[in-house]
């Protein structure tokens, strides 16, 4: 990855879908190994019943878990989001959070299963916690891996 996290963390929340639905990075690991997202629900960016809106919750997630990986593997490998999943476990009334994160273990795991170019599909589980601690949603993104042949 070309740009370094911190550059990425002041760019992101200009980029216009984040702009627009409030998302905003708290947290990017130097290393860009670990990243916080935060949206706070206002009068232009909740739902038709006034919580948070799930496409923005699952936003919040959408590049982090691919861009987590350029960071933790390197230019080297392929990397494409392929699939997600959301369950909604109660309504969004305050600032929602999600600590996206890929540990060592899961690194080399990939490097594992990629070592003779063959592909593969991991997928990454995270809750969006509101400010009072509880679940709001469960996401599960599903990310492809394959390393470049050179």
């Amino acid at each position: 990855m070309k740009l370094k996290p911190r550059t990425l963390a002041r760019l992101m929340p200009l980029w216009p879908p984040f702009l627009g639905a409030g998302v905003r990075i708290k947290e990017m690991a130097e290393d860009g190994s670990r990243v916080v997202v935060t949206y706070k629900p206002t009068r232009i960016t909740r739902n038709a019943v006034g919580t948070a809106f799930g496409g923005t919750m699952l936003s919040m997630i959408d590049p982090f878990y691919m861009l987590v990986s350029l960071y933790q593997l390197g230019e080297g490998y392929y990397i494409w989001d392929v699939g997600v999943e959301a369950t909604f476990v109660k309504p969004g009334r305050s600032r929602v959070s999600a600590e996206i994160a890929i540990d060592p273990a899961t690194v080399e795991l990939i490097k594992e299963k990629t070592a003779d170019g063959s592909k593969y599909l991991h997928w990454f589980e995270v809750d969006l916690i509101d400010e009072e601690g509880d679940v709001v949603a469960h996401m599960r993104r599903q990310v492809y891996y394959r390393k470049k042949r050179h």
